[in-house]
C-alpha cells in the first residue's frame, strides 16, 4: 500500500512514520509542504491508496486571536486534503482526531442518571467545586466514562476544529465511498514531545518546569483524570486503522489506556523520575478546562484489535529519561 503521511515531521507523526510498514509518502510544514496547497497535493497524491493525516494545529488555543490560524490549518487544511484526495481516486482516510471533541466525559447524578453537564461556574471553581453539576438538579456529578456515540460538545478551538475535520471527512466518505476512520487521542505522551510551548501537552509542561528546577504548577485541586496513552501505541493503532471502518462512512474510535491517573499523580511521577521538587497543587483554574474526559477503549480492543500495551509508570520512566539524557 502507498501512504501519504501528512504532519510527519511532528511529534506524533514522526512516530506514526516510524510504525508504518508500507511504502510511505511524507508531508510536513517544517519540510516545505503545506496541505493548504492543492498543487503541493496534486503531486504527492499520485498512486496513493491511502492518507494518514495527522498535520494539524494542536493544543488549546491561548486567546481568540488563535482562531484563525486553527481554523485555516485544521478545517481549510483537511478540506484542501479531501478534495485533492477525490480528484486522484484516494479512497481511504486515517484521521487524528481528539477526545476533545466530548468537551467534559461522561457524568452521572444519583437522582437523574446520566446526564450532560455544561460549563463549569467560575463561582464554582473560584470556591474549590471543581466537579461540574447536575443541569437538572444542581447536585455535584458523579464522573464515568465516555463512548464513542456520545454527543461531542467541544469547547475550545482546538476542539471545534477536531470536530469540524470529523464532519468533513464523513462528507468525503458519503460522496466518494471512501473509507474513514477516526482515532480520538486522548493525553499522548511520550519520547519527542514538544516542550516550552504555550501548546504543550500537560505532561509536557510538568517535565519542562522540573528540568529548569522549579515544581510542577497544577491547576485545581490535581484531582482531574485523564488517560495517558504512550505515543507508540499511537503510531501502532494508525497502522491498524488503515485496514478497518466501512465504506462511505466515518468511523470513529476512543484511542486511551483504559487506565485513567489524575494530573496530580502525573506530576508527582515526573518529579519523582527527575528528582526535582515535588508538585504544588494551586487551585488555579481555567474557564475552558474540563475537569475529567475518561474513555472506554472497548470498541477501539473488539474492532481494530488494539489494547495499548505500554503501562504508565513505565511509560512517564522512559519520557522522562529521554529528556533528561546528556
Amino acid at each position: 500500500m502507498r501512504v501519504l503521511l501528512t504532519g510527519s515531521a511532528g511529534f506524533i507523526g514522526g512516530h506514526v512514520a516510524q510504525a508504518l510498514d508500507h511504502d510511505v509518502i511524507t508531508a510536513d510544514l517544517r519540510t516545505g509542504v503545506d496541505v493548504r496547497d492543492p498543487a503541493a497535493l496534486d503531486r504527492l497524491l499520485r498512486g496513493v491508496d491511502a492518507v494518514v493525516h495527522q498535520a494539524a494545529k494542536v493544543g488549546l488555543g491561548v486567546d481568540v486571536a488563535d482562531l484563525p490560524d486553527y481554523a485555516s490549518v485544521n478545517v481549510y487544511g483537511t478540506a484542501t486534503l479531501l478534495a485533492a484526495m477525490a480528484r486522484h481516486g484516494v479512497g481511504r482516510l486515517v484521521l487524528a482526531s481528539s477526545m476533545v471533541v466530548y468537551g467534559e466525559g461522561a457524568y452521572d447524578c444519583a437522582r437523574h442518571g446520566r446526564v450532560r453537564p455544561g460549563p463549569r461556574r467560575a463561582a464554582d471553581l473560584a470556591a474549590g467545586v471543581f466537579d461540574p453539576r447536575c443541569p437538572h438538579c444542581d447536585d455535584v456529578l458523579t464522573p464515568s466514562v465516555v463512548a464513542e456515540d456520545a454527543a461531542p460538545d467541544p469547547r475550545n478551538a482546538y476542539a471545534t476544529t477536531k470536530l469540524a475535520q470529523e464532519h468533513l471527512a464523513a462528507n468525503w466518505a458519503r460522496e466518494t465511498g471512501g473509507t474513514a476512520v477516526a482515532l480520538r487521542y486522548h493525553n499522548v505522551y511520550g519520547p519527542r514531545m514538544p516542550r516550552d510551548t504555550p501548546y504543550a501537552g500537560v505532561a509536557s509542561i510538568f517535565l519542562s518546569a522540573l528540568l529548569a528546577g522549579r515544581a510542577p504548577r497544577v491547576f485545581e485541586d490535581g484531582r482531574q483524570r485523564r488517560d495517558f496513552v504512550h505515543v507508540r501505541d499511537v503510531a501502532r493503532v494508525n497502522v491498524l486503522a488503515l485496514g478497518a471502518g466501512t465504506a462511505g462512512e466515518l468511523t470513529a474510535y476512543n484511542i486511551a489506556s483504559g487506565r485513567p491517573r489524575t494530573v496530580g499523580e502525573l506530576a508527582a511521577a515526573l518529579a519523582e523520575r527527575t528528582g526535582g521538587p515535588a508538585p504544588v497543587t494551586t487551585g488555579e483554574y481555567r474557564l475552558g478546562d474540563v475537569r475529567h474526559i475518561v474513555a472506554s477503549p472497548r470498541k477501539a480492543a473488539r474492532e481494530l484489535g488494539f489494547t495499548a500495551e505500554i503501562a504508565f509508570e513505565d511509560g512517564v520512566e522512559e519520557f522522562a529519561a529521554a529528556v533528561t539524557a546528556p
